[in-house]
């Protein structure tokens, strides 16, 4: 019988592969600055300097837009959560301590820039964001782990989370139909994309340590799979907003995050696997089966849904 790996254990064994990763991440990230992304002759007073407070005929973006900003700003706000989360779930020595240092100062420029741009061009209310941000904080998050298996959860959470993010911040770019939000998003979402590769492949290489037990993790987060941002105000409702829209729908999860991550460390071509594995391995793959059914459904009711409503425009109109 094959023996779990301990917390210690995987670090040790995987420190190699992090350092090389660690090093390949910062060669190919790019430096950049918020303050660039930013429009700055648009921002004026508001009324404690002397201004005019926020009011929605000021906000260049639509209601979707708006929906969609704001729980991906959240998102990024609730950076010390996740901080925590991967400093305990990593380690703070070596190559593992360099990464997340690295990644939580990449991370925190995503807050800075969203929110900088929000504020100056008065796309959303600035006091209810505020409002929302210290409520979201306060709640925190937490990854879902078993105790001696944190490392893996963690790993493989964050790897399907940091992808489903670059889809959701690229697709609330085109959905902003403005020039610089669009710039601004896609540069975050390449950001994303990189801290996104350094996950899979600790993930991936775990699997080739640990097959059974790194299977075990990742079966455990695509089943009960949620964005971090789960907690926060209005989540359901933006949430709704965002997937009616295609900014983050069911389709995209199955296909643009789930299939591909799972292809590229081909789960269901390894032959590495144990009979514990394997029994796995049918959960998972049974999940998704059901998963495409969910999606298929979700897609004809969100059909009636949008006929039922341009109908009532055409109503309206006449």
């Amino acid at each position: 019988m094959v023996r779990d790996l301990t917390q210690l254990e995987l670090l040790t064994e995987l420190q190699p592969v992090a350092e090389e990763n660690v090093n390949r991440h910062i060669s190919m990230a790019k430096e950049w600055h918020p303050h660039d992304y930013v429009p700055w002759d648009e921002g004026r007073n508001f009324a404690a300097m002397g201004g005019d407070d926020w009011d929605i005929e000021q906000s260049q973006l639509g209601e979707v837009a708006r929906a969609a900003m704001i729980t991906n700003l959240l998102t990024e706000d609730n950076l010390p959560s996740y901080h925590r989360e991967i400093a305990e779930n990593f380690s703070r020595d070596g190559a593992w301590g360099t990464w997340v240092g690295r990644w939580t100062a990449e991370e925190n420029r995503h807050g800075i820039v969203m929110r900088d741009y929000l504020v100056v061009t008065r796309a959303v209310d600035p006091v209810e964001l505020e409002r929302a941000r210290m409520e979201h904080m306060t709640n925190g998050f937490a990854t879902p782990a078993i105790e001696h298996a944190k490392f893996l959860h963690s790993v493989a959470y964050v790897t399907f989370q940091e992808l489903a993010t670059r889809v959701s911040h690229r697709n609330t770019g085109k959905a902003c139909d403005e020039p610089i939000a669009d710039k601004m998003l896609q540069r975050i979402a390449a950001d994303e994309n990189l801290h996104m590769i350094f996950y899979r492949n600790l993930c991936g290489a775990s699997l080739d340590l640990v097959p059974d037990q790194a299977l075990e993790a990742i079966n455990v987060i695509v089943q009960n799979f949620q964005m971090p941002g789960a907690g926060m105000p209005n989540f359901r409702r933006n949430g709704v907003l965002m997937a009616k829209h295609g900014i983050y729908d069911l389709r995209q999860h199955l296909e643009e995050v789930v299939w591909p991550v799972l292809r590229k460390w081909q789960i269901f071509e390894r032959n590495d696997f144990t009979p514990r594995g394997e029994a796995t391995r049918e959960s998972l793959g049974n999940f998704l089966e059901k998963l495409e059914e969910d999606v298929v459904k979700f897609e004809e009711q969100r059909d009636r849904m949008l006929a039922r409503e341009a109908k009532k425009r055409e109503q309206q109109a006449s």
